[in-house]
Formats: C-alpha cells, structure tokens, sequence
C-alpha cells in the first residue's frame, strides 16, 4: 500500500521511490528510479527524470522540469517554471547523454520563479536565486544572486531574510535572530 498521494493524471514509472507523505499532482511525470523523499509537494505539470534524487520536504512548483543528474538536498524549494539543464552543448541530431553534468541543489536552498540553472554548477546551502536568474557557476553558500548571467548581491539567512554585515563581518537574522558571521567570502551560522 502506499503511502503519499498521487493525483489520477500523474504518470509514476517503475522503479521509483517515493517518500511518505509526499504529494504528485496533476499531469506530473515521474519517471524511472527516480527517488523522492519523505512530505514532498510535486506541482501540477512537473517532469523529474530517470535518476533524480530529491530529499526530504523538497518543494517542487507548477511547470518545473528536474532532469537527470540534478539531486536536491533537504528542504529545497524551486519555484514555478524554473528549469535545470544537464547538457552544456545540446543538439537535436547528436546523443550526448553519456555527457550528462550533475547538478547538486543544497539543503534549504530556495531557487525563484523562471530561473535558469546551466548543468554542472552547484548551489550551496540555503543560498537564494532570484527569479528569472540564469546561473552559470557555482553559488556559495547563504548568497543571494540575480540577472542575467546571474551575480551574488548579497547574503541570506536560514529563514530568506537579507543579512546586513558589520564591520567586523557579523549579522543578525532579523526574524530569527540568529547570528551569522562573513570571513574570507564565507558565511556560517554560529552555534
């Protein structure tokens, strides 16, 4: 008997796991050996392609597209119509999904609306992508980048707020309260 709902419309291949209290809703696509974690949302019209593995609570909106060799890590959130690529130099006429590049999203990390992510680039813990960012290089953990090509702007706390550092690279979540300090073009949250 399983234990997560899928709408009658969604189509789950063999071979998949799937978490419990997980939810797939219309016209999604899960295709084969895919693993999805415990208490996911997958959005109406969402394709996660062979492989993928996709961790706890991740949120994933309407019109995503999750393609093979993208993990996500817990409590991940990629917005609506937001896309991965797993090919550096596609063509039509030319298989290369023997070059399929990884792509690893990192726990906590919120990717915005209609944003890019070109295949092989990592986003760090509980960084922030903005809406219709295309990011072309690895993001750093806790940062903030938009455009396009996407630039960091910032940092972000655990909670999606802005942090503002002083002088001697400390900050303080504005809803949390919690602390953070900025050395050598790294945050950490201190204990």
């Amino acid at each position: 008997m399983k234990d997560f709902f899928a709408h009658e419309t969604a189509v789950i291949d063999e071979g998949c796991e799937i978490g419990s209290g997980t939810k797939i809703w219309h016209f999604s696509h899960i295709m084969p050996n895919c693993k999805i974690g415990e208490n996911c949302n997958i959005g109406q019209n969402v394709v996660v392609s062979p492989g993928v593995v996709l961790g706890r609570n991740v949120k994933v909106q309407n019109n995503v597209s999750i393609y093979t060799g993208v993990t996500c890590d817990d409590d991940v959130f990629l917005g609506p119509s937001m896309v991965f690529t797993n090919v550096i130099n596609p063509r039509s006429a030319i298989n290369r999904k023997s070059e399929y590049a990884k792509t690893n999203v990192g726990r906590g990390a919120s990717i915005g609306a209609n944003a890019t992510i070109v295949c092989g680039h990592d986003i760090g813990e509980f960084a922030f992508i903005g809406a219709g960012a295309v990011v072309t290089k690895n993001v750093p953990a806790y940062a903030l980048v938009v455009g396009n090509p996407s630039k960091q702007i910032g940092w972000m706390s655990e909670y999606g707020q802005r942090l503002h550092f002083d002088k001697d690279g400390n900050a303080t979540c504005n809803e949390s309260g919690e602390k953070y300090i900025l050395k050598n073009n790294t945050v950490e949250k201190l204990k």
